[in-house]
């Protein structure tokens, strides 16, 4: 696989979102996030954790943060004995999960703020090339309990570009 993959996120409402996934980095968490868009997965999910400051999660197909694919991939990350090199800057893209260190499944996270204190233990993959206007916009809507959306955030299609 190539070490820089190229995605779009679009947003029903056409917002979109370029993101340069590095599979150096997280060579497992690319393949897995690669399958999954290949396979269309993402396409009618939402952004169902909005949290200003911080990010916007996506990627469960039940909308709770509960939810996955029924797999799960190795984390890619320091205290979990992988060396990635990529810091949770504003617009990184990384790996939601449990507490469990191999728990991620689909569920992703785009830092809508820098948000280092999580490097180290979540699998970062990725950076937003074009798009922060969307992320930023996304991450003004209004929210209710447990941080989800008054009204679905819904991603039109995740595809390769």
């Amino acid at each position: 696989m190539e070490d820089k993959v190229s995605i779009e996120i679009t947003m029903v409402g056409g917002g979109k979102i370029a993101v340069e996934l590095d599979s150096e980095a997280a060579p497992l968490t690319v393949e897995n996030y690669l399958k999954l868009v290949d396979e269309n997965y993402y396409d009618g999910l939402t952004f169902h954790r909005i949290i200003p400051g911080f990010m916007i999660q996506g990627g469960c197909p039940d909308g709770t943060g509960m939810g996955g694919p029924g797999s799960h991939v190795k984390g890619e990350f320091s205290s979990n004995g992988w060396d990635n090199p990529i810091s949770h800057k504003c617009g990184v893209i990384s790996m939601a999960r449990s507490q469990a260190p191999d728990s991620a499944g689909s569920q992703f996270f785009i830092t809508n703020a820098d948000a280092e204190f999580l490097d180290g233990n979540y699998a970062a993959f990725g950076l937003v090339t074009s798009g922060m206007e969307v992320v930023q916009e996304i991450s003004g809507v209004p929210t209710g309990p447990d941080d989800r959306p008054n009204e679905p955030v819904v991603i039109e299609a995740i595809r390769r570009v």
